[in-house]
């Protein structure tokens, strides 16, 4: 899929390009400043992302698709850009989740009369009080490494899908966005130790680097880690 990057405002075009498709010649009439391109691999539509068994040849029939739009896929690849250019304390947790999104987005507007009827799960209930504590201890455990959403998922014995919305059902959370607030409060303790650079703060919670994790903490806290360390010691 290859999508502008920027702000969605409602005129984004889309191309949807499975693998295999031979496509000659893409006329583009008007200016177009930027693109982003959009890999998304076979496992993105198996039973374990999306909790539906899909037919191979079901989704194989995803042809190409032209010069068509879509606000919620255009909102997805924005946010998708976002994180690419500002990588945030989510890191790829926020990213297999849109990605996720995204495939189940392409599913539903393509096939969606072709899907296998489903019984309705209990992902709108939230996750019973067993399952959403080992995620949770699981999370708490490894702060300080790379969380994916297929682990979590697998976790809960759900699929990611299912699984981004029982867990949010069930804390009024989105899993990056806990994770996310959980490693800002990791990095105060850190802060309060005091023996650890900004930088070391910012690669053990998964920034891409210091930049990022300052202006993460500061759009959380309203100061920059240095602020805050320098009051503690105060």
């Amino acid at each position: 899929m290859r999508s502008p990057i920027g702000p969605w405002r409602g005129g984004e075009t889309i191309w949807l390009s499975p693998a295999g498709a031979q496509q000659g010649v893409i006329d583009i009439s008007d200016p177009l400043p930027e693109m982003l391109h959009l890999y998304l691999s076979p496992q993105r539509f198996s039973r374990a992302a999306l909790g539906i068994d899909l037919d191979p040849l079901l989704v194989t029939s995803l042809g190409y698709q032209g010069s068509f739009q879509d606000p919620l896929l255009a909102e997805i690849a924005y946010a998708i850009a976002c994180e690419l250019e500002n990588r945030t304390a989510a890191g790829r947790l926020l990213a297999d989740t849109l990605a996720t999104s995204l495939a189940a987005r392409l599913v539903q507007k393509l096939l969606g009369a072709a899907l296998p009827r489903v019984s309705r799960t209990p992902a709108t209930r939230g996750l019973d009080r067993r399952r959403l504590a080992r995620v949770l201890d699981y999370i708490e455990a490894h702060l300080e490494g790379d969380l994916s959403l297929d682990c979590l998922a697998s976790i809960a014995c759900l699929s990611q899908f299912h699984f981004a919305r029982a867990f949010k059902a069930a804390i009024g959370q989105s899993p990056h966005r806990y994770v996310s607030a959980r490693r800002l409060d990791r990095a105060k303790s850190l802060l309060a130790e005091g023996d650890k650079t900004l930088v070391d703060i910012a690669l053990t919670l998964n920034f891409s680097g210091q930049a990022n994790f300052t202006r993460a903490f500061r759009d959380a806290t309203g100061q920059t880690p240095g602020r805050y360390r320098r009051q503690l010691r105060a």
